[in-house]
């Protein structure tokens, strides 16, 4: 088994793994909107998107996975509103690729959190 961190402090207090690779699978944790690097997170929700794929393709990349091995997953908004805005930066990310998908609506830990995406990879 491997576990891949991106250094997010939420990781260290909270006890988990940004991904855990496990023979073929890969699982990452639910990814929000901030630039992990620096810990700055853009109102925008479309933007906190964008950020959120940016660390998932690094984080799959470092697991030894593509994009087209994702085979689920599951995104929280904490507004239905903010459908419109995501939905074109979801279709240029994982248009082509079309998981297994669940939307769900809720809050996120901190008011500044508008998306988290979670998602499972597999290499058979």
């Amino acid at each position: 088994m491997k576990r891949i961190s991106t250094g997010s402090p939420f990781e260290r207090t909270m006890g988990y793994s940004r991904a855990v690779v496990k023979g073929g699978w890969c699982f990452v944790s639910g990814v929000t909107g901030y630039r992990y690097t620096d810990m700055t997170i853009p109102d925008d929700v479309a933007a906190q998107a964008r950020n959120c794929f940016s660390t998932i393709w690094k984080v799959l990349d470092e697991a030894g996975f593509a994009a087209d091995d994702i085979v689920r997953v599951q995104y929280t908004i904490t507004d239905a509103g903010f459908v419109p805005d995501i939905e074109p930066v979801l279709g240029e990310a994982l248009g082509e690729i079309r998981p297994a998908a669940t939307m769900i609506v809720a809050d996120l830990i901190r008011p500044e959190m508008k998306i988290e995406i979670e998602v499972t990879a597999f290499k058979g």
